[in-house]
């Protein structure tokens, strides 16, 4: 497998079930965090830096959970369960810097649930991903 060219930390809770930390991109339906690892920046700490950029939430990755060929441009991701100190909002609104400025609204997923059609495609299937993995 190629070398990781993407971050994604996962941030889980337990609540009745366990969840994911996901979002609503006003353009590109739910994701999860992810974004591109630097030069000179393992893939640790690209998610730990992705994922306070795209969410706000400051945290340190804990386990490495592997990669995943994304089958999208040849992307694979560099998967990272990331730890966040309590407490964290049922949901919030973060601005964030990519592609000119947007609003992320974030949320929690239950991991065991399928997601519907408001998923990008690409997420529907890295969620299918963690299930197995996690």
């Amino acid at each position: 497998m190629p070398l990781p060219a993407k971050a994604c930390p996962v941030v889980l809770r337990l609540a009745t079930e366990l969840e994911v930390l996901a979002f609503e991109h006003p353009l590109e339906g739910f994701q999860l965090v992810k974004g591109t690892i630097e030069t000179n920046e393992s893939p640790s700490e690209a998610a730990v830096r992705e994922l306070h950029e795209e969410s706000g939430l400051r945290g340190r990755a804990v386990r490495d959970i592997g990669l995943w060929d994304s089958g999208y441009r040849g992307q694979v991701w560099s998967l990272h369960l990331c730890e966040v100190p309590p407490p964290l909002p049922e949901t919030w609104v973060h601005r964030t810097e990519d592609d000119g400025g947007h609003d992320f609204r974030f949320f929690w997923h239950p991991l065991r649930q399928e997601p519907g059609p408001r998923w990008h495609e690409i997420f529907r299937s890295a969620l299918e991903h963690l299930r197995r993995e996690l």
